[in-house]
């Protein structure tokens, strides 16, 4: 049986060899670990983060990192934009977000070495490099993700899950050793449909709720009965019924009702964000963050442009950043800003040539993502690529800088160590050094 710990990284075995056995249920240990809480409650700088993904790998040459300057077949079509920030500028599609780029943080710097889907996934959203090598097409998990570890560490809002990844998971979303419980609810259906319902968030059709109460009672007498041998806690259908009970506690919860009530919105606002899948998304996005909601994850794919980059970018770009630039202001004209993170990024960025099918391919050397919010000093361009944006030259970052910065700044301590099933202990981060322009 793997050796159970307790949350400070020690075995109970550790424990009693020591003579400590009493002294963890004593007060002393728990006035120390009440105080070590409120340290990181008090250091925390966002309650919550919104996390765009981006997947497919966005171009950073037609985003936030043009090159004018380069050759043609470098610099591509597009033409750049004046940004609020004297001597920086977007690419052409980019107008709203250069607008309010003196509120954003713009990282130009981070590089790694994971060129294909699956790797490049992994390694941003859980800030560790797979530990084998995976095709492109591979759905791997060999760590907790960002939101995993976010809802395992700061916990859920009442009647509420703690992370949200609409309208599907990323590649490598999941918990992975932590356990389904700290997965993401994913909320698969249109938001921007008339006749659009979560769910597990309302009653099924021609059941009503004193049925539905009879059903739960019912249930829980049969819960109550003892299972064969008492070996209830070896029972794979534990899990099972942690979602059944999540479940139970959506449809019966007014926070969960309220959050998705995405109908109650005036039109001037679901407007302003945009009627389509995405915009209405960032809405709902706002709306689980007001509701307590500590990570979010919007999941919009369609990046990987290798082919006809500028005819398909031409079509994405201004409704998605549109999006960006309205769930930003929003956030900002509500108060909310200042506590709420938000980051677009994918896994890579693109070649620096333009392919003989008019697009770019994978490229790891060089990527932009964009924060705002969550106490970050806006208004600054982090590190920079070379004239050309083959590679990060100034500042170089790495995927472990952003992961321990996103933790940092809600209050989890990167450099955690906890320990898997097998009692194997593991860092959150294995570099856990935040990138200090982005910390408040």
């Amino acid at each position: 049986m793997a050796a159970q710990v307790n949350c400070e990284g020690a075995t109970w075995r550790d424990c009693l060899q020591l003579g400590l056995g009493a002294l963890l249920g004593g007060g002393l240990v728990g006035a120390l670990r009440a105080t070590a809480n409120a340290a990181v409650a008090k250091s925390r700088e966002a309650d919550s983060c919104i996390l765009v993904w981006m997947d497919g790998g966005p171009t950073h040459y037609e985003t936030f990192d043009p090159k004018p300057d380069a050759p043609v077949e470098v610099r591509g079509e597009y033409a750049t934009i004046a940004t609020k920030l004297p001597g920086v500028e977007f690419s052409r599609h980019m107008q709203r977000l250069a607008a309010i780029a003196d509120r954003l943080a713009i990282v130009r710097s981070i590089r790694h070495n994971q060129g294909n889907h699956g790797a490049g996934n992994h390694y941003m959203m859980t800030g560790a490099p797979p530990r084998i090598p995976v095709g492109c097409g591979a759905f791997v998990s060999f760590h907790p993700s960002m939101g995993a570890v976010t809802a395992y560490e700061r916990g859920a809002p009442a009647g509420l899950p703690p992370y949200f990844s609409m309208p599907r998971m990323s590649r490598s979303g999941g918990p992975n050793f932590l356990g389904a419980k700290y997965g993401p609810f994913v909320v698969p259906d249109d938001p921007n449909a008339s006749s659009f319902r979560v769910r597990d968030v309302a009653l099924p059709q021609g059941l009503t709720g004193e049925r539905f109460t009879g059903r739960q009672d019912i249930r829980r007498h049969i819960d109550h009965m003892q299972r064969i041998n008492d070996v209830a806690a070896g029972d794979p259908l534990l899990a099972v019924d942690q979602f059944y009970q999540q479940g139970n506690q959506l449809i019966s919860s007014p926070a969960a009702q309220q959050a998705f009530d995405i109908h109650s919105e005036p039109d001037s606002v679901r407007d302003k964000f945009g009627r389509n899948g995405f915009g209405q998304r960032a809405l709902l996005a706002r709306r689980l963050v007001e509701a307590g909601v500590p990570f979010v994850t919007l999941y919009e794919g369609g990046w990987d442009h290798h082919r006809t980059i500028f005819s398909a970018l031409d079509a994405k770009l201004p409704p998605f950043e549109h999006t960006l630039a309205a769930l930003i202001e929003d956030l900002e004209q509500r108060g909310m800003l200042e506590r709420t993170l938000v980051i677009a990024l994918g896994e890579f960025g693109r070649t620096p040539k333009v392919n003989s099918r008019g697009g770019r391919d994978h490229w790891s050397n060089a990527m932009s993502v964009m924060f705002a919010g969550g106490h970050t000093p806006p208004g600054q361009i982090v590190g920079a690529t070379d004239r050309q944006g083959y590679a990060a030259v100034e500042r170089i970052l790495s995927p472990e800088n952003f992961v321990s910065t996103v933790y940092r700044k809600l209050g989890i301590d990167p450099g955690k160590i906890v320990y898997t099933p097998d009692g194997r202990p593991v860092h959150f981060v294995s570099d856990p050094t935040p990138i200090p322009e982005l910390m408040g």
